[in-house]
C-alpha cells in the first residue's frame, strides 16, 4: 500500500503546482506616480528604460461633492483658499504624495485642499475609501516597509495619522512640531520619523524674525505603540556645529542604506547638511552654487524652500539634490560632497529614483515635465511631458496589463 499513497501523494502535489487558486495575486509592473498638484491628476510612467507614460488618474472624481462641502462651511471655506493663496500660489493643491496598495490595484493619495487621503482604485477610477485628516490640510505622506500602512501629515494640527494602506482605517497617530511636514520609516518599519517645518507661508522670512516660525523638531515614534521615543531639535546640533546661520526647519531628507547617517535640507539654505543618528551631531555641511539670477529676496523663494527635493542611489554613493529656486538638479559624491553637472531644470520640486535604480527622477514643476538623470554620469538621460505643476514621485505597482482607469 505504501507505494500507492506514495503515488496518490505525488499526484496531489502535481495537481496544486499546476492549480491556480481563486485569490493568487497577478503579476505587477513597477511603475512611477507623478502628482499633478494643480490639477488633481497622477501620470503613471514606466519606472526606468525609457520612462514612456502608461496612463493617468483623476485623483478628485468626487471634485463636485468635496467643493460643495467646502463652501457651504466658513470655517473649511477659510482654510480652502488660504492654501489656494499661500502653499497652492494661487492654485488649488488636489495631490500632494501617492503610493500604490501592496496588490497594485489602488493608489492612495494626499489632498491638501481636501484636507484628506483617498484610495483610488486603479480599475475603475473611483474612491474606495476616504480619510479626512484633523484639521484643515493634509500633506506628505510615507508607506511601511512592508506596503500595509501609510503616514499622513496633517499639517494644520500637528499630527500623524497611520492607516491601513488597504481600508483607511486609522491605526495609530501621534503629535508633532509644529507644521509635519516628511515622513520616513526606519529600523525595518518599527520607528517613524517626522520632520516639522513650522510656519513657511508667511513673509516674516527675515533671520532676525526666525522666532515666528514655531517649534521645527524631528519626532521620533514607535510605528507600532506611537508613543515617542526621541525629539531632535536641530537648532541646537546646527549651533554646535556653528551654523546659527542657517534655519532648523528640516525639508526633504536622505537616508543611507545602513541608516546610520541622514542628509537633510533645510529652509533658504542652498546646500544640505550630514547627520550622524549614533552621535546625534552634524558632521558635514555643503553648499551649492547658486543661480545668479534668482532673487535673494526671501519672500519670493516658494514656502520658504530654496532647494527642495533630494534621493540616493540604492547603493549609497550618490545623493541627488533638487535645486528648486535656482532652477537645476545635480548629482553629488557621498564621500566627497563633489557636485557633478548642474542641471538645468525649471523648480525642481522633487527627486527620486528610477525602479532600475540608476536614474535620479526630478519633478520640474515649472515645466510640467519629470526628468531623469543618470546617477553614474551625472548627465540628463530623458525629460517626459506631465500634468499641471507635478511636484511628489514616487515608485508604485500596477498589474502588468493595466492601462488606465475605465472610466477615464
Amino acid at each position: 500500500m505504501r507505494p500507492l499513497r506514495t503515488a496518490a501523494l505525488f499526484a496531489a502535489c502535481a495537481l496544486l503546482a499546476t492549480s491556480t487558486p481563486a485569490t493568487a495575486q497577478p503579476p505587477l509592473r513597477q511603475v512611477l506616480f507623478v502628482g499633478n498638484n494643480w490639477d488633481g491628476t497622477a501620470d503613471v510612467l514606466a519606472a526606468s528604460g525609457d520612462f514612456a507614460k502608461i496612463a493617468r488618474v483623476n485623483v478628485v472624481p468626487d471634485k463636485d461633492e468635496r467643493l460643495r462641502e467646502i463652501y457651504l462651511n466658513p470655517v473649511k471655506l477659510a482654510f480652502f483658499l488660504g492654501i489656494r493663496n499661500g502653499p497652492g500660489e494661487g492654485h488649488d493643491q488636489f495631490v500632494d504624495d501617492m503610493y500604490t496598495t501592496p496588490d497594485g490595484t489602488a493608489v492612495v493619495a494626499s489632498r491638501p485642499s481636501f484636507a484628506d487621503v483617498v484610495s483610488i482604485d486603479l480599475a475603475t477610477g473611483r474612491i474606495r475609501w476616504r480619510f479626512p485628516v484633523s484639521g484643515f490640510r493634509s500633506d506628505h505622506m510615507t508607506v511601511s516597509p512592508d506596503g500595509t500602512r501609510v503616514a499622513v501629515s496633517a499639517s494644520t494640527s500637528n499630527t500623524v495619522h497611520v492607516l491601513d494602506i488597504t481600508t483607511g482605517r486609522e491605526v495609530g497617530k501621534f503629535s508633532t512640531g509644529d507644521k509635519p511636514h516628511e515622513n520616513v520609516f526606519t529600523n525595518g518599519g518599527t520607528r517613524l520619523w517626522n520632520m516639522s517645518i513650522g510656519e513657511v507661508n508667511t513673509d516674516l522670512d527675515a533671520p532676525w524674525l526666525d522666532f515666528t516660525k514655531g517649534d521645527r523638531l524631528i519626532t521620533v515614534v514607535d510605528a507600532t505603540t506611537f508613543q515617542q521615543v526621541k525629539v531632535i531639535d536641530m537648532r541646537q546640533r546646527l549651533d554646535a556645529f556653528g551654523r546659527s546661520d542657517l534655519s532648523d526647519a528640516v525639508r526633504p531628507v536622505a537616508f543611507t542604506p545602513d541608516e546610520s547617517t541622514l542628509y537633510f535640507q533645510v529652509s533658504f539654505f542652498n546646500g544640505f547638511l550630514e547627520y550622524d543618528v549614533t552621535t546625534d551631531r552634524i558632521t558635514r555641511a555643503k553648499t551649492l552654487p547658486k543661480n545668479p539670477t534668482t532673487s535673494e529676496d526671501r519672500t519670493t523663494w516658494v514656502n520658504d524652500s530654496r532647494h527642495h527635493g533630494m534621493s540616493m542611489n540604492p547603493t549609497g554613493t550618490k545623493l541627488c539634490i533638487a535645486g528648486t529656486m535656482d532652477d537645476y538638479a545635480t548629482v553629488i559624491d557621498r564621500t566627497t560632497l563633489t557636485e557633478g553637472p548642474l542641471i538645468t531644470a525649471s523648480k525642481p520640486y522633487w527627486a527620486t529614483i528610477s525602479g532600475d535604480g540608476k536614474s535620479c527622477v526630478i519633478s520640474e514643476s515649472g515645466a510640467d515635465q519629470v526628468t531623469a538623470i543618470d546617477f553614474a554620469t551625472g548627465q540628463k538621460l530623458t525629460s517626459i511631458p506631465v500634468g499641471d505643476h507635478p511636484q511628489r514621485v514616487r515608485l508604485g505597482h500596477v498589474p502588468a496589463t493595466w492601462t488606465g482607469p475605465t472610466t477615464n
